[in-house]
């Protein structure tokens, strides 16, 4: 008489043999993927995070300028203030301010040329932002 319930229990046991060491396996494939996306996640953090600051120095050097009786130096010199010692200060390449005429209103414009901090070079390295303000009158 053939004992069904052993033959029933050596194919799993089996099986649970032949796939000892899958982990390692396993793992030595997934674990690069997960390494690139996870620096790739880091890197689009740290080019938002320039951007948003560039953004706002650039916005506030706008303002510094745009008050009455200040010139446009007083704008460069409040952006380049506030990207000091900053990462997106180093990436700064130039700032640019001056006046413009926008639809009879006098606006003062600050543009900042930077690089942008990549890695690898996919996509565009460079990036021109502009902040805004009304000028003041005397």
């Amino acid at each position: 008489m053939i004992d069904c319930h052993r033959a029933d229990r050596s194919p799993p046991i089996r099986r649970l043999a032949a796939e000892r060491g899958n982990a390692t396996v396993e793992f030595a494939l997934v674990a690069p993927i997960l390494l690139a996306v996870g620096l790739a996640v880091l890197q689009i953090a740290l080019v938002l995070h320039v951007r948003a600051t560039i953004t706002a120095a650039a916005a506030e050097g706008a303002r510094a300028a745009a008050l009455a009786g200040a010139d446009l130096g007083a704008g460069e010199r409040r952006t380049r203030a506030l990207l000091a010692g900053n990462v997106a200060g180093d990436v700064v390449e130039d700032i640019t301010v001056w006046r413009e005429n926008h639809e009879g209103v006098l606006v003062v414009a600050v543009g900042v040329d930077a690089q942008l901090p990549l890695l690898g070079l996919l996509g565009p390295t460079a990036m021109h932002i502009d902040g805004h303000a009304l000028a003041e009158q005397p």
